[in-house]
């Protein structure tokens, strides 16, 4: 079925009406983004149909599946989870590794982590099935502060961290402004503690950024996300955001617009 017929179906309806792949992101089965993959593969149905294209318009009276499971609107759900290292940032993988939602298991919602942190990385990561939240904080043009601490190999000089502050060239672009802080040096087991924060969330980039100056990462966590910390959590720990602070994340969001 395409979008000229689907539309057609839905001529006279007065329901209000939404994108297919927001209406996916908005009951909880994925992000905005994974559900365009979803239904560019084949793997959504509205009405009985299969439906690959983008921009498809429905609304409450269509029935929307998702590899043969109903939509059904949940409600939304916010959690700050305290991610162990050797724990993949996904929902499902191929190889059998343990995921961040098997920690989440007894949470009858089905939600999906925003953003992502490396298998190897542990800290500060939200999971929701908040659709329109999720993609807001990822987008890069949002600004979003998000603050780690590496333990790096070696010493870094003043033209590192000078360079690490006004940004690293990393294939061909230069990363946004980062703020870095040394915690501690230990000269005589050549390693130190940085605390770095950045905007962007680029594929392995605060690796990559110590990497360009010669400070090889051997450990990394995230400590904060925005304004949210690690407070009273320890590693495989986690809560649900209070009503506050889903306030304040979209606030945030609206300020930056």
């Amino acid at each position: 079925m395409n979008q000229h017929q689907l539309t057609q179906k839905r001529s006279k309806k007065t329901h209000m009406s939404e994108r297919l792949q927001k209406a996916i992101a908005n009951a909880g089965v994925a992000s905005r983004r994974r559900a365009e993959k979803l239904i560019a593969a084949g793997h959504v149905t509205v009405n009985g149909a299969i439906v690959t294209e983008m921009g498809v318009k429905v609304d409450s009276s269509d029935t929307i599946e998702v590899d043969g499971v109903p939509l059904s609107q949940e409600k939304k759900v916010y959690y700050l989870l305290y991610k162990p290292r050797g724990v993949v940032t996904t929902a499902h993988d191929d190889k059998g590794r343990k995921t961040v939602v098997d920690i989440l298991s007894d949470v009858p919602e089905r939600v999906y982590p925003v953003g992502r942190l490396d298998y190897d990385t542990s800290g500060l990561l939200l999971l929701t099935n908040d659709g329109d939240l999720a993609n807001g904080l990822m987008h890069p043009s949002f600004q979003i502060d998000k603050t780690y601490v590496a333990r790096v190999k070696g010493v870094p000089t003043p033209d590192a961290l000078r360079t690490l502050t006004h940004g690293v060239v990393l294939d061909g672009r230069r990363t946004r402004p980062a703020k870095v802080k040394v915690i501690r040096t230990e000269q005589a087991k050549q390693y130190t503690i940085v605390q770095i924060t950045i905007h962007e969330g680029w594929h392995h980039q605060v690796k990559r950024m110590f990497e360009a100056v010669g400070l090889p990462v051997e450990k990394l966590m995230r400590e904060k996300f925005a304004f949210l910390d690690l407070t009273s959590l320890t590693a495989g720990e986690y809560r649900s955001l209070r009503h506050e602070e889903v306030h304040q994340l979209y606030a945030l969001l609206e300020k930056q617009k």
